[in-house]
């Protein structure tokens, strides 16, 4: 059954096979939104986007494009209705694939907004009201953040910003050993703790090509 709730000013659909939007993801749209104020032109992509609360909420005062990826078909149909809810149709592309087929070769992002399931597998039986799917992180919990990462590294132009939502500072500081920080183009800046987990910032300098 649909379900509908406000997120800051929007009104989202989802139902039980999609994440609930939590309200303190909202700070993820909120960073993502200051970050495009000072990165370079091009489009926005969300990764694990879910109903789309975040990415439409981080686009919503701008008119910047959004690209937003789901493998879920239930996540992307609500997607699809929440854009249009927000008057956004018209600037949301969204993909119903895979994170590693989702996006041309050429396609580069400014901001990137990553909410990848981060919770490590022996616990998701502490969240029963959550799918499956949408928590289950592998065994540390970070299976589909490292996919992430690669998209990021891939994707995000010279000069660009992402925020990635993890559970810990120690799933954070567990990235870094990944090929994209260690010998690629990515740093990891500040990470932030929040209400339930934590905002991490990956940025390519705009000398990096």
């Amino acid at each position: 059954m649909t379900q509908t709730m406000a997120f800051g000013p929007l009104t989202i659909d989802f139902d039980d096979r999609v994440l609930r939007p939590r309200e303190w993801t909202a700070a993820q749209s909120r960073w993502a939104a200051e970050l495009m104020a000072g990165a370079p032109a091009g489009p926005v992509l969300e990764l694990c986007s879910g109903a789309g609360h975040i990415g439409l909420l981080a686009v919503a005062d701008n008119d910047r494009r959004l690209v937003m990826v789901d493998a879920n078909p239930a996540a992307c149909a609500h997607a699809r209705t929440n854009a249009t809810r927000a008057g956004l149709a018209d600037r949301v592309d969204i993909r119903e694939r895979r994170l590693e087929s989702a996006l041309g070769d050429d396609e580069l992002f400014a901001v990137v907004v990553a909410d990848p399931p981060w919770v490590p597998r022996s616990r998701t039986t502490e969240f029963p009201e959550d799918p499956l799917s949408a928590i289950d992180g592998g065994d540390d919990g970070l299976d589909v953040a490292r996919a992430c990462v690669a998209v990021i590294a891939a994707h995000l132009a010279p000069g660009g910003a992402a925020v990635l939502q993890l559970g810990t500072t120690d799933q954070a500081g567990a990235l870094l050993a990944e090929p994209a920080f260690a010998d690629g183009p990515l740093l990891m800046g500040e990470v932030r703790q929040e209400t339930r987990g934590v905002l991490a910032l990956i940025e390519r300098p705009a000398s990096a090509g």
